[in-house]
Formats: structure tokens, sequence, C-alpha cells
């Protein structure tokens, strides 16, 4: 390729580097239509010879190529291939094609300094035979002015937006086609390919983790697990032009980009905020001035195509919402991709593989010194693919996480790690394995501070961390178990050598042998929080087993606490103390009633409790301790449709909901979506009174056929988490 000779387009120089870094798919640079050999005679007419007079891309949905390509989906007018995969086109000449004399070639560029070695050139020659898997073109059928071309991509080509030219062979210099949009093909990652690194061998997975557009994601807690609908909707307008961008946002060289390793990473910091001016802003205080609350958000979409116009951090986000984008964006780039949960997910500030709670001589824990928390939940993504750059074994799932929690190699981003290596212990793989090991194997270590500076161990919970981790159902919306695939079974052999592995590849942990702690092995204590709906009283019941022949006394504290999510206390809203009676051999349960008027003025978004009780026996000075989150009912809305529902034709959807609480709600903002039926709709309604319910009607025109979900949520400041979502069968035309 020549160097425009235009001065004002070149770079300023650098010492460093022939060529500035190559890194927007945006940028392009102006290639000659006629670049000459040398000097020109006067008699040369360019029309003498071969000349292009219309390419074919065989683009539209119906198409042999979106159709063979499984990008039949997205919204978007030009051709869309995956690579690794042959595809057609059409070139119409000025007369027939000559292949004695006529030399012709096409050529593929990507960004603003396309080289040959770094793969942003690509010359595609005309043979005889496609090789598997590698870039040639070769004619399959000749009619009059007009040749049909098979053209085969290298299952390792780069990601992106390319620019196609033709070119011709003179004596005198190559003619080139103009710069023409409409023939620009986006080259996407291919799981039906088994040469890519992101192949998938089974069809009912490719179908849900790289064509599904909706998704469920679960939350609540390990006692009370909750599941919501997500709208990813990765083949909406614009929605892949927003995925290529975050990549040249994130500055990845595009020499880099058909490598789906070096994707998970860079977008893992994109996706938030920190320190690059990412796509979402996270903020887990409650106040969401300015901005939308986390729990608004009903999909992707909206994120993206805010973040594609503004190019400034969309306000606001939690885990689920970070997770649920990123997933948006693997998807559509053709990764296969999970959004997961892991209940009681440890957030270990150290990295030590263990929490430490301190409490004080109460038996409270001191909130000053306790820095760990456990989240109840915690949502980030698997991406699927060959891990060529660690040892045999270790490709598959990868954890990638777009929630900034921690920094890594200097910016907030985690992963991709790969799930076997974690559950193995082998956490010397890059990346970020021992954060993610810590999330999920932690235990809980109770500690008093003494007067005298020292730590003594009241109790150790090695089973509360990791408890569960759940993802959706493949073609179905139930909850699969993934547990297994992070953690051998609790207590097992197995369990004991991949902690040991961890340990010795630096994971730290502390021994707990040094330390005089004898738990109080004859009396187990454990608590029920009974089932409640907001805004309804609701009890604890606290039950003790003396397994022993002694008598007992335990002097016993109910500490109830409004928590975030992410485990971290806002303020204590109960407190009870009581002294319990543990006679030889027996049970005793003692109940403690919690009141709504004691917890509704301080309620939180995700309405969760977090209950700490510890018991001190007296006879002996042994604390037992144990902690529970639990969630509140939250109504739910309901969606109803009206009409036959066939796609092109208007249909109505009504959504309505039941104030339950004791108290009028203000300010209530609706949401609806469904990808392919409606695009997001928002209403605002100022008060909702006690027992009233609202109903809102909307009218929309589906564009796709088969099976749909619509998606709402209801946001206020007293209410929020309220969802509600149906399945609808869009029939075809």
């Amino acid at each position: 390729m020549t160097e425009t000779t235009d001065t004002e387009k070149k770079p300023p120089l650098n010492g460093r580097r022939a060529l500035p870094l190559n890194n927007s798919n945006d940028e392009e640079n102006e290639v000659p239509e006629m670049e000459a050999f040398g000097l020109i005679p006067r008699g040369f007419n360019p029309k003498d010879y071969l000349r292009v007079v219309d390419i074919h891309m065989f683009k539209e949905p119906h198409e042999i190529n979106k159709q063979q390509h499984h990008t039949d989906k997205y919204y978007n007018p030009k051709l869309i291939i995956r690579r690794g995969q042959s595809f057609q086109i059409q070139i119409d000449f000025n007369r027939p094609y000559k292949p004695e004399t006529d030399q012709f070639w096409l050529e593929y560029l990507i960004g603003r300094y396309p080289q040959q070695n770094k793969g942003t050139y690509i010359p595609i020659l005309i043979r005889d035979v496609l090789k598997p898997g590698e870039w040639g073109a070769k004619i399959t059928h000749k009619e009059n002015n007009s040749i049909r071309l098979s053209i085969m991509s290298s299952a390792t080509c780069i990601i992106g937006k390319f620019r196609l030219y033709v070119a011709v062979w003179t004596p005198f210099g190559i003619l080139r086609t103009h710069r023409n949009s409409a023939t620009d093909t986006y080259i996407l990652f291919n799981p039906w390919c088994q040469q890519d690194a992101v192949y998938l061998d089974d069809e009912s997975e490719r179908e849900e983790y790289v064509l599904n557009d909706v998704g469920i994601v679960f939350h609540g807690n390990i006692n009370e697990i909750k599941l919501r609908s997500w709208s990813y909707g990765q083949f909406e307008e614009n929605i892949l032009d927003a995925c290529l961008f975050l990549m040249d946002k994130a500055e990845l060289e595009l020499s880099g980009r058909g490598n789906p390793i070096k994707i998970c990473r860079v977008a893992s910091a994109v996706i938030n905020s920190r320190d690059d001016n990412g796509v979402i802003a996270g903020s887990w205080d409650n106040t969401y001035t300015y901005g939308v609350p986390p729990s608004a958000w009903t999909g992707s979409v909206d994120i993206l195509l805010e973040y594609y116009s503004s190019k400034q951090p969309v306000r606001y986000g939690q885990c689920w919402v970070f997770a649920g984008v990123f997933n948006t964006f693997l998807r559509c780039l053709g990764i296969p991709a999970r959004l997961i949960t892991n209940y009681s997910s440890a957030h270990d500030n150290n990295a030590n593989l263990q929490l430490d709670f301190f409490l004080d001589d109460e038996g409270k824990v001191d909130t000053k010194l306790t820095k760990d928390s456990v989240w109840n939940y915690h949502c980030w993504n698997e991406a699927w693919m060959t891990r060529p750059d660690l040892p045999v074994g270790f490709g598959g799932w990868q954890a990638v996480d777009g929630t900034p929690q921690e920094t890594s190699d200097g910016m907030y981003r985690c992963g991709p790690a790969s799930v076997q290596a974690i559950k193995h212990g082998h956490v010397c793989f890059q990346f970020d394995a021992p954060f993610v090991y810590a999330e999920v194997n932690s235990d809980i270590v109770y500690l008093r501070r003494e007067k005298n500076g020292t730590q003594a161990i009241e109790n150790i919970d090695t089973t509360h961390i990791g408890q569960l981790i759940v993802t959706k159902e493949v073609g179905r919306d139930g909850m699969m178990e993934i547990t297994e695939e992070y953690k051998f079974q609790e207590g097992s052999e197995e369990e004991r050598l991949a902690l040991e592995t961890a340990v010795m590849y630096g994971v730290k942990k502390q021994t707990l042998q040094d330390t005089s702690y004898q738990p109080q092995a004859d009396v187990d204590m454990e608590f029920q929080v009974q089932k409640a709906v907001l805004g309804s009283d609701f009890k604890v019941t606290i039950t003790f087993r003396n397994k022993s022949r002694n008598s007992y006394t335990a002097t016993t504290y109910l500490s109830g606490n409004i928590v975030f999510y992410t485990g971290v206390t806002k303020n204590e809203f109960k407190k009870h103390s009581f002294s319990a009676k543990l006679e030889p051999y027996s049970t005793s349960t003692y109940d403690v009633v919690i009141k709504s008027s004691e917890y509704l003025s301080d309620l939180l978004d995700q309405a969760s409790f977090h209950f700490f009780v510890t018991a001190r026996i007296n006879e002996t000075g042994k604390i037992l301790a144990i902690q529970k989150a639990t969630v509140l009912e939250i109504p739910a809305l309901r969606i109803k449709t009206q009409g036959e529902m066939v796609a092109g034709k208007e249909m109505s959807v009504t959504v309505e909901f039941t104030n339950p609480l004791k108290q009028t709600l203000e300010n209530v903002t609706l949401r609806l979506e469904g990808p392919g039926v409606l695009r997001t709709m928002k209403k605002e309604f100022r008060q909702i009174p006690t027992n009233s319910t609202l109903i809102w009607e909307v009218k929309c025109i589906p564009n796709r056929p088969g099976l749909r979900k619509l998606i709402a949520s209801l946001n206020c400041d007293a209410l929020r988490h309220v969802y509600g979502e149906l399945n609808v069968q869009i029939q075809k035309p």
C-alpha cells in the first residue's frame, strides 16, 4: 500500500516506531484508485482494461451469507460473517472476465495504517482450491460479465469492520474500485468453526451462549434465591458498532483483536468507569442523583447506546449491570458467554483466604475493625475459549469480571481466569486466579481483640463462602448449579489438596494451629428467618442443641442490620439479648419478633437484612457465632398482552402494579423492553397511593417472529427491584 502524498495527513514523527499505533477500527486511510508502476504513457486509458461495475454482497438476512453464518438476527444492513467459514460475493465487470489475460484480486483493510504482516491489510488471490481456515477466494460460477466468488477467511482473523476493494492489474499500474461503504464487511468470532479459539461443539449451547438475546440474573441470597430477566439485545440496531467502539476506547491494538483472551482482558476494564472513563459508573451507596438506579435497568441496550453516543460513563451500575453489559459485548462479538452468580461471595481485602470479623466484648461485630465483607451474591461472567498461553487442560470457561473491586496490573479489571485452574488450586496461571479463588473459597474467622492487643479466635466458619454458584439453564429459564465447576465437595480429600496447591502457589492462608482455638463442640446453634413480604412483621427463631450431660446458660445477642447486598452494613435496626437455658441432651428454641416499623424507614434497594447471632456459654466462656442474610419478598409487576401477536402488526401491552406498602409511593418510574418486540419505553407516575393499582398501556409493532420476552421494572425511592416479565409467541405474518 502506498502512503498518501498529502502532507497534512502525515502523523508526527516518533523515534520509536515507523508507524503510529493502529488501534481504531473507525479511522481509515486513503487508498489510491490508480497506483502507477512508474511513468504512465500518454495513450494509457484505464477504460481499455477490465473494470468493476458492481459488487453484490448477498447481505440481506434471508440471503445465503447471513443464514449460513448465523448472523441473520443482527439489525444491521451490512454484511456480517464469522471467521474461518466461506461466504459468497458476486462481481459484475464491464465485459466477460478472461482468466488467461485478466488479473484481479480482493483487498480487505482495517484501520488507519494497514499492514500485511499485522493482519490489517489482507490481499486475497484467486485460487483453484480453498484451504479451510486460511484466506483465499475461488470462482464458483461465471455468467456473461459476472463471476461468483466463494471467499474463505482465516480462523484467526481480526474481529471488526473491514473495507473491501477490488484491484485489477494493468501493465502500467493497479486500478482499484473506489471507497464504497456498502461493501464493508464485519467479521466476528465463530463458535461453529473448529479452528476458531472460541469453538463450542454443542449446538444447544451455541444457541444459548451466543444467539440468545435475553437471560436470567439470579440475585437475593442463598436462603431466598430470586431471579429476574435481563435483555442482552446483542442484535439490536447500532449495538455491534457500540461494542467495536469499546475496543477502540480501550485502545486495543487492531492486530490483537483476533485474540479472545486479550479482548476479554481489556473489556473487563472498559466495562467499568474507574481509571478509563469506561461504560458504567458504579454506585453502592443508595444515592443515585443524576442517574438511573442500578435496579431500574432492564437490559444492556440503553446503556451501550447512551455510552456510544455520549462517550461518558452511564450512571449507575452494580454487579449484575456490569455483568449484563459484559455478556452483551461478548455474545455480540461471537464469544460464547454466560452470566453467573456466586452466593455468599467473599470480598477479601488482603486476599489471605479468610474474612476477619472482629467481635467486641458483648459479642457484637466491631464495624470499625472489620474491613472484609460478604456479598449476599456477586455476578460475574464466564467466556468460552482455548488458552494456548496456559498448559493443556485450562481452556473452556474463563471467569471475567467487569465490576470494579480490586486493581489488576494497575487497572480495575479481573480475568480471564481459568475456572478449571481455580477448582484445582492452580492459581499461578494468569489472570487474577487468586482473587476469584478467594471469592469462592474463603473462611470466616471471628476474632476478639483482647485488652493487651492480642487476637483470640472465637469461631471459624469454613462453609459459609461460595455455597452456591449458579447460571441459567441451557434452553430453559431454570437455574443450573455450577458450584462443582469451581470447587470440590466441601470437606473432601480433593478440596484439601486444591487448597494446599493454592497455598503453595502463593495464596496467603494463616495457619490456625498456633492459636489456642478450641470451639465449644457439644452445643450446636442455628437460626431460621421466617419468609416475609415487604411491609409485614416476621420472626427469627434461634435453636440450641445441647449434646452433653451438662447444663449450660448462654448469653445470646441478636443483631439485625440493614445491609447493602455487598454485605456492608448501613445501620443496626434491631438489638436483642436474652439468656438461654440449655438443659442436658435437649433442644431449646427462642423467637425474636421483627416489626415492620423497625425496618421500613431505613430499607435499602434490595430489601436485604443481615442477622448476627452470638452466644457466650457462661460456664466455659466459649462463643458460638453465626450470620445469615435474608431478603424480603418484593411484589411483582404483572404484564399482559391483548390482540393477536404478529410480526409487523400493532399489538398492545399492559403493565399493572399494586402498591403493598402502608405509604404513598412518589415519583415512580416504569420501564418496559423486549428485544425484537419493542424498544425501551419509560413512563413516570407522580404518586401511587396505598393499595391502589397503576395500569400502563403501550402500543408496539414487533419486528421479529418467535418466542420473545417482555421485561418491566418499577423504581422509586421507597421501593426498588420490582420486576415483571412475560414470554410472548410472535407469529410470522
